[in-house]
């Protein structure tokens, strides 16, 4: 039951961007629509889907070239094409009868072995089955993506009582694996698990906003990131998704549901959908509006819901959460649940109806604790989903609380209650919606629960650490803000290449779970020791960078890379050096210096010219001929060109066609072990090149040419000018050198850090590190 091949059908937004993440997996997919009856082309919806996915952003597709793996057809035409699907999904219009209706016709023509699923995201699934065969229903399992798709990492999937279990097994994995998702398996009820829980959080958040007297923009800063969640908090949610939405659902979980689960909108939500048609941004209009400034800048306007007018407030401060700036989030937490006034009446409020309704929820829209906890953070953004939060605050706390309010506990609360168990995770133990003691199963490999045990924890620092991953490997873990790059970082890598071969370790994996891989160098701290004129300081800093940098490709023993998400500059360039890297599919990587006024000069540099070199022809590495390799590693540097996703990384020359690409950024821990496991048996440790191809002035004359012709344009800045030379300088191999002049790697590495240092001396790479840190937007002097 292995799934190669797929099909969607419904071309939709949430059709088509269903059917560009198959294709991002490298799953061939037909797209399947009716047909329009005045319209010539009978896949014209089909294709329009397509072309919506390729024009979506963000991005549906992680490579445009992609989108050849959708082939958009018909229901009439291509109905019959279905018997070569492994699997076939429905994202078509919500309602009962249509999908019932489809499935009598796909059950026709359906291969005996394929999966059969739909996406609605309300309608239950035992339903949509009613009346199909034994063996279709056996088949059948639910698959509610969130959208966008791509982004969202969460996957219910949803077993009637009829689904074969190896299906939901064998599909859950596929989903994991080959899709890159988040799987909670879902109980077949209203809502299934991350809508349910969610929805009623936003909705009772509106109830108690106005017994607060609070104001929409006010609740958005009390249930953003100082809470653990989104940045699009509630209502800036809730106008993401669409109020419309929002209505529909609260409205049919209302009716599907007890007296006590209340999902009653309040009368301004009401007024916006049913009388002012202000459903958030599909119409421009909601609990915010963009406008633009006189000065031309977009300006987001908040509603009054007096006067269902929209009002320039400036920043909205609210005092509770200005007191918690920079704290842990546990501690975040704790304060905010204790806070005084409107602001702490509010989040009680809030916060005490999420957790009893997740409590209550336990058992009924899934039979795991980790699944709810995980479908809020996987569907909504939350960092803790809402049992983990009961635990930082004590459950024992949380259920007094809640008997204050003369609550009755669910009972799952109830038996926590009679046990005085204080949290629902311990260890590798949780307990069962009936609040009975059971192993915890995480769903991935997860690096905190590893470090509970000392004895993995080889070394440590605050900024960086080594980590046993078992079977012989070590890990080099960064875990300081943003993992920019100093010091503890460099120490800690340079520690685990020695414990490695102290210790007899088959290798070394470069990775962390954090929220990015490394965003780069530290750049305060160079910007301070340049205005001090440390010079000596910084010429050894950048020494000790590059020896780190290239020890990952000329150590004893494998090293492999595991970067996802933010991977810039010195983060970068630590990845170019690896022998393999495993990149999560996610992957934002690019050499960014050149926007503080700077170039790489950790090897980044080096390493893309020798990448563009290698590629061409062997007997055309000399003179004119290595031009274009010489040029496209200057237009990638020098316009800080970075991926949009680890296809894009490859098609920069940031990945090699050999190193992996893991849908999954859960998996590629593991899958980094497993390749440094694979490396080590027979590893030969590679030496630097003495043989480098170079231009030398032939190269620099040309660049030059070019930039200055771009300067006279008005396409770059004199401080672009200044910085492009320096870069065009190390490209080149240096001045002097003709055409046929070879130099080493540590010579490309001196050229680097002799330019690093150049530009850091000048008033305008300062001002731009300066700018950037102030600003967090590039300086263009």
């Amino acid at each position: 039951m292995k799934i190669q091949k797929a099909a969607v059908i419904g071309a939709g937004v949430m059709g088509a961007a269903i059917a560009a993440q198959l294709a991002n997996a490298g799953i061939p997919v037909m797209l399947l629509d009716i047909v329009l009856p005045d319209n010539p082309d009978r896949n014209f919806l089909a294709k329009s889907g397509i072309q919506r996915a390729l024009k979506a952003r963000p991005a549906a597709f992680m490579d445009p070239a992609r989108a050849a793996l959708i082939t958009p057809g018909n229901l009439e035409d291509n109905l019959k094409d279905l018997k070569d699907a492994d699997w076939i999904l429905e994202a078509i219009i919500e309602k009962l009868d249509a999908k019932r209706s489809l499935w009598e016709r796909v059950e026709k023509v359906a291969k005996k072995t394929a999966i059969i699923s739909s996406n609605s995201s309300g309608i239950p699934m035992h339903l949509q089955i009613e009346g199909r065969s034994e063996d279709f229903q056996r088949r059948f399992v639910g698959a509610h993506f969130f959208n966008p798709p791509r982004y969202l990492h969460l996957l219910e999937v949803i077993p009637t009582p009829k689904t074969d279990p190896k299906v939901t097994e064998t599909f859950s994995a596929f989903a994991q694996t080959t899709l890159g998702k988040g799987v909670v398996v879902a109980n077949d009820v209203p809502g299934f698990v991350a809508n349910r829980i969610g929805v009623y959080g936003i909705v009772r958040a509106m109830d108690h906003m106005v017994k607060a007297g609070l104001t929409p923009a006010q609740v958005d800063q009390l249930t953003g990131p100082a809470l653990g969640r989104a940045s699009s908090a509630t209502f800036r949610t809730a106008d993401l998704s669409g109020l419309d939405i929002i209505y529909h659902v609260a409205s049919d979980l209302g009716k599907a549901t007890p007296d006590d689960e209340d999902f009653t909108l309040t009368p301004a939500f009401r007024t916006l959908v049913e009388e002012k048609k202000m459903l958030g941004d599909k119409t421009g209009s909601g609990f915010y509006k963009k406008t633009k400034g006189a000065d031309g800048k977009t300006k987001i306007l908040n509603l009054n819901l007096d006067t269902f007018e929209y009002e320039d407030q400036g920043r909205v401060k609210v005092a509770a959460v200005d007191a918690i700036k920079g704290r842990p989030l546990a501690e975040r937490v704790k304060a905010l649940y204790a806070a005084e006034g409107k602001e702490g009446e509010f989040l009680r409020g809030v916060m005490n109806d999420g957790f009893w309704y997740a409590a209550k929820m336990a058992g009924n829209v899934s039979n795991r604790l980790q699944d709810i906890d995980n479908a809020l953070k996987w569907g909504f953004g939350w960092e803790q989903g809402p049992f983990e939060t009961m635990d930082t605050l004590g459950v024992q706390t949380v259920i007094a609380n809640l008997e204050a309010e003369g609550r009755t506990l669910p009972p799952l609360l109830a038996a926590m209650k009679e046990s005085g168990r204080d949290a629902f995770y311990a260890g590798d133990e949780t307990v069962t919606p009936e609040g009975q003691p059971t192993k915890y199963e995480a769903p991935y490999f997860i690096l905190t629960d590893l470090k509970k045990d000392a004895t993995k924890v080889i070394k440590k620092r605050a900024g960086a650490s080594v980590i046993d991953l078992g079977d012989g490997v070590l890990l080099a873990e960064w875990h300081a803000k943003m993992n920019a790059l100093g010091e503890d970082q460099l120490r800690t890598v340079q520690d685990a290449h020695k414990l490695v071969q102290d210790m007899g370790y088959a290798g070394l994996v470069i990775g962390n779970q954090g929220e990015n891989f490394s965003a780069g160098a530290n750049l305060p701290l160079i910007l301070a020791q340049a205005q001090a004129e440390e010079w000596d300081e910084l010429d050894d800093m950048i020494k000790q960078f590059q020896q780190v940098t290239t020890s990952l490709r000329f150590s004893p023993h494998p090293t492999v890379a595991a970067p996802f998400g933010l991977t810039l500059g010195g983060g970068a360039e630590f990845t170019l050096h690896a022998d393999h890297v495993v990149a999560s599919a996610e992957l934002y990587m690019g050499l960014v210096e050149v926007g503080v006024g700077l170039i790489p000069g950790g090897g980044g540099t080096k390493e893309m010219l020798l990448r563009f070199t290698d590629m061409q022809q062997p007997g055309q590495r000399l003179g004119a001929t290595l031009l274009p390799a010489v040029q496209r590693a200057f237009e990638l540097i020098g316009t800080a060109k970075v991926s949009t996703s680890a296809l894009e990384a490859r098609n920069l020359g940031f990945l090699r066609d050999t190193d992996t690409v893991a849908m999954n950024k859960n998996h590629i821990l593991q899958d980094a072990k497993r390749q440094v496991l694979a490396l080590a048996p027979g590893y030969v440790q590679p030496t630097p090149r003495q043989d480098i191809p170079v231009m030398g002035d032939a190269a620099i004359g040309a660049i030059k040419s070019a930039l200055h012709g771009m300067h006279e344009g008005g396409y770059i800045t004199d401080y672009d000018l200044v910085v492009s030379e320096q870069l065009a300088r190390v490209l080149s191999g240096g001045t002097g050198n003709n055409r046929a002049a070879k130099v080493s790697e540590g010579h490309l590495l001196d050229l680097e850090r002799e330019a690093f240092l150049t530009l850091l001396g000048k008033k305008g790479t300062q001002q731009r590190i300066e700018h950037m840190l102030k600003t967090g937007k590039p300086l263009r002097n």
